[in-house]
């Protein structure tokens, strides 16, 4: 087994061998993967990553593949994570979104990579963050990362990326999940795909009137003074102030397209450069950065309680499968086990 220097140093030079390799130990959770992170980490912040998230089958993997070609057109180095389901009942995934991308196969400037979500939720796989380091720190520009689909609360992706995508195609409900799942609150860029279907452009309208109704939701209640100005309306009967200045906010732009013609691409690829700037000059991306950082913290320190933890349960009261027997039959009390296993960590 290559040793973690070995592995950095290569993913350093930008081995994609060394690379696909660490990736494969992050993914088996081997110490050896910890120690080549801890090497790399500080050769790390330097890649712009853009989030590809929607429902499945709204054409994500082909979108995927279209960026790819519009960054490297710019001479622009790519990677992408693409993360497909891991299957409940065989613990296997199909890892297929690169055979969508097999038009980059021999481009030295891009590397893709898949990963399972092994049961994880939230539209990502548990070794995302890390993987992300990995590509980030082989001096990748742009780096892809492309969810599973989500649902109404797998939307991990926000947490992680600089620019949000959320691809919605009409026809399939999307417009209601929209409303439900806190879509609007996720994307930086939507994405209306197949443009071509008929109830797209009622599709963008319902999104432009839900952007409205959130605007109308947050704002204070406004009213005219004498002099015509905007201000915040007070009590009755006392004076009013003008409405303070609030920081510049983003409106989230609906970019139709036609993935799989690359109708489109051009008016989308500059709504992520005003975001990607709008970030810049607003110091959102320090902020964004901020969030990454507690979140993959977050993630790392519950991994390893939890394991710390499996592992204490295991010397103290037996295997998990035997103390989940106990608990099925009633003659173990789970919150009881919990409270004390809490206990001895603190």
């Amino acid at each position: 087994m290559s040793n973690a220097q070995e592995l950095a140093d290569g993913v350093l030079a930008g081995d994609v061998r060394k690379a696909s390799r660490l990736m494969r130990l992050i993914d088996d959770q081997q110490p050896v993967a910890t120690e080549a992170l801890k090497l790399l980490f500080p050769k790390t912040g330097r890649a712009w990553v853009i989030g590809i998230t929607g429902s499945p089958g709204a054409g994500k993997s082909t979108l995927t593949d279209r960026l790819i070609t519009a960054f490297r057109a710019r001479g622009k180095t790519v990677g992408v994570i693409a993360v497909d389901p891991t299957s409940p009942f065989t613990g296997g995934a199909i890892l297929g979104d690169r055979i969508r991308m097999q038009g980059h196969a021999t481009d030295g400037g891009v590397f893709i990579r898949s990963l399972a979500t092994r049961g994880n939720l939230g539209g990502l796989s548990r070794a995302t963050g890390d993987c992300l380091r990995v590509m980030d720190a082989m001096g990748r520009d742009v780096i892809l990362v492309e969810t599973v689909g989500v649902g109404q609360d797998e939307i991990d992706i926000a947490q992680l990326a600089h620019t949000t995508l959320v691809v919605l195609v009409p026809g399939m409900g999307d417009d209601i999940q929209a409303i439900k799942a806190g879509i609007l609150e996720v994307a930086d860029v939507f994405v209306v795909n197949k443009a071509d279907l008929d109830g797209a452009d009622r599709m963008v309208r319902e999104l432009r009137a839900n952007l409205e109704l959130r605007h109308a939701i947050k704002a204070p209640p406004l009213d005219h003074d004498a002099h015509h100005r905007m201000v915040r309306a007070k009590a009755e009967g006392k004076p009013v102030e003008p409405a303070p200045a609030g920081p510049p906010e983003w409106e989230p732009p609906i970019q139709k397209v036609i993935a799989a013609k690359g109708n489109g691409m051009d008016e989308l690829m500059a709504a992520i450069d005003r975001h990607q700037q709008f970030l810049i000059d607003t110091g959102e991306k320090a902020k964004r950065e901020q969030t990454r950082a507690m979140t993959q913290f977050l993630t790392l320190l519950r991994d390893r309680l939890l394991r710390a933890g499996l592992d204490r349960l295991e010397r103290e009261r037996g295997k998990l499968t035997d103390v989940a027997a106990r608990i099925a039959e009633r003659q173990a009390d789970p919150y009881v086990l919990a409270d004390e296993l809490a206990r001895t960590m603190s």
